[in-house]
């Protein structure tokens, strides 16, 4: 599904405009990106977390010039959903 696909789904649910909808959901997800780039992780109840992960420094390969290479200490985004989200898919999944 597609973020167009979204848009108007909820628009026929709702019976809201797309226009008015494909900006609440741009700023719902700038709300998330910047929350977590300013190092803060997002809740949602009932549907997971955004939350920040940091990965630790190491050594990797480049196989094809055959050299180390020193990864550096980064943060990366993760998603964990909620169990009612979990326990949903798995008994809608055909």
């Amino acid at each position: 599904m597609t973020k167009a696909e979204i848009v108007a789904d909820i628009a026929n649910k709702t019976g809201v405009e797309k226009v008015a909808v494909q900006k609440t959901v741009e700023a719902f997800m700038d709300a998330i990106k910047s929350s977590m780039a300013s190092g803060e992780n997002v809740y949602l109840r009932g549907f997971g977390s955004f939350t920040i992960k940091k990965r630790a420094e190491k050594t990797g390969r480049n196989i094809s010039k055959n050299t180390t290479i020193i990864i550096p200490a980064h943060n990366i985004p993760a998603f964990k959903p909620a169990k009612t989200f979990v326990s949903e898919v798995k008994g809608n999944v055909k």
